[in-house]
């Protein structure tokens, strides 16, 4: 029983991160779908959602007016979400780019902190772009972003389209190039899964969908650049991905273990799609959800019985060797999490066990708030990270 439960443990592990990826890219080379792309210029409203992010907005606004699309079918909105700092007033001083009150550059100021998907539901219905592109306010764009970003809509079936972002700065984040590395590896995912027509997320620093499929998902929503293009994707509408339409972040904003735990309650809640796929089916769609979005979910679990395992079976051949080279992998995570190692090569350990043991940390936040997804606001306090940024 120790040895299946090994090996079904091990084998499972090594499908998601490995077997996963390269049937990816044989699927993909026989059941490839893409969407026509031609150059189009509908009208886009830029919204940033926004909470007390005085220290970057300047930047932000400057960064979207200084887009290469034409001004007058390219406004900018900045929805403050009861923000205590000088975010509105900031906006405001931007009325000379283009007036406040009806411009490129306009302020949505609502009075009360609600989270973001609240300011979300309520922004969208003031916007005037046929398209709606959603942007966070530490993200800079990339001056063709969003003219690559749109050409995915002269295809009348897309309904939604993602941009990728790609960090700055990795050499003064601790774990910089292994978050690099690891979004590279995502990158290459959902790459594939969009060439199977089985893409069923989004980059939060650059999206777009189409202004009138906006599904108006619940305010407790944690993942909306997932929740809204798998909503659109549900009504049978195709979600395009184009890495070439690129959004800039700082590493250190893509750091911290509580992030991780955010992340992975808004996997938890991405489950609740699946019966969407269901019926009418999309198996293409239900395959890659499971095997990467749930099989990342409960990778933790398989290692953790992966390891008890192998310690019932040690002093057998040749599982003395594997559990010496797991007493290696979990030694140099464990030094990783107390001295920076190096090469940074060595800090790969430590990365990996950090962001698979958020599901535990998950763990204890639901049982200790008795529900299986926390509040929104609960897992922002966790991370001391305000609703919005």
């Amino acid at each position: 029983m120790a040895k299946l439960l090994f090996w079904i443990a091990a084998g499972f592990t090594v499908y998601v991160y490995f077997g996963y990826p390269m049937l990816l890219w044989a699927l993909q080379a026989v059941f490839r779908s893409a969407p026509r792309q031609q150059s189009v210029e509908p009208s886009v409203s830029l919204l940033v959602a926004a909470y007390n992010e005085a220290a970057v907005i300047a930047d932000k606004i400057r960064n979207s007016v200084a887009l290469d699309y034409p001004a007058d079918k390219l406004e900018v909105v900045i929805a403050s979400d009861g923000s205590k700092d000088a975010t509105a007033e900031i906006v405001r001083s931007f009325a000379g780019v283009g007036e406040t009150d009806g411009g490129q550059v306009r302020l949505l100021n609502y009075q009360q902190n609600r989270g973001k998907m609240a300011v979300l539901n309520d922004a969208v219905k003031e916007l005037r772009g046929d398209i709606v592109a959603f942007s966070d306010a530490s993200s800079m764009l990339a001056p063709d972003s969003v003219r690559v970003l749109v050409q995915s809509f002269n295809d009348p079936q897309v309904g939604a389209a993602s941009g990728v972002y790609r960090l700055l700065k990795k050499d003064q984040a601790q774990l910089g190039a292994q978050e690099d590395l690891y979004w590279k590896y995502e990158t290459f995912l959902k790459v594939q899964e969009a060439k199977l027509g089985a893409f069923t997320g989004a980059h939060g620093s650059l999206y777009a969908i189409r202004r009138e499929l906006y599904p108006f998902p619940s305010e407790n929503t944690i993942n909306d650049d997932f929740t809204i293009p798998m909503r659109i994707l549900e009504r049978g509408h195709g979600v395009a991905y184009e890495p070439a339409a690129v959004a800039y972040e700082e590493a250190h904003e893509m750091e911290g273990f509580s992030r991780r735990v955010r992340i992975t309650a808004g996997n938890i809640e991405q489950l609740r799609e699946i019966k969407g796929l269901l019926w009418p089916p999309r198996p293409f769609v239900l395959f890659c959800l499971l095997s990467h979005k749930t099989g990342r979910l409960i990778v933790p679990v398989f290692m953790l019985i992966a390891l008890t395992a192998n310690i019932m079976l040690r002093g057998q051949f040749p599982y003395n060797w594997i559990l010496a080279g797991q007493g290696i992998f979990y030694g140099l995570a464990l030094l990783g999490a107390i001295v920076s190692l190096r090469p940074k090569v060595l800090r790969l350990p430590y990365y990996f066990c950090m962001i698979n043991s958020a599901l535990f940390a998950w763990i204890y936040q639901a049982l200790r708030h008795g529900r299986a997804i926390p509040s929104r606001i609960e897992l922002d306090r966790l991370g001391n990270r305000p609703p919005v940024g």
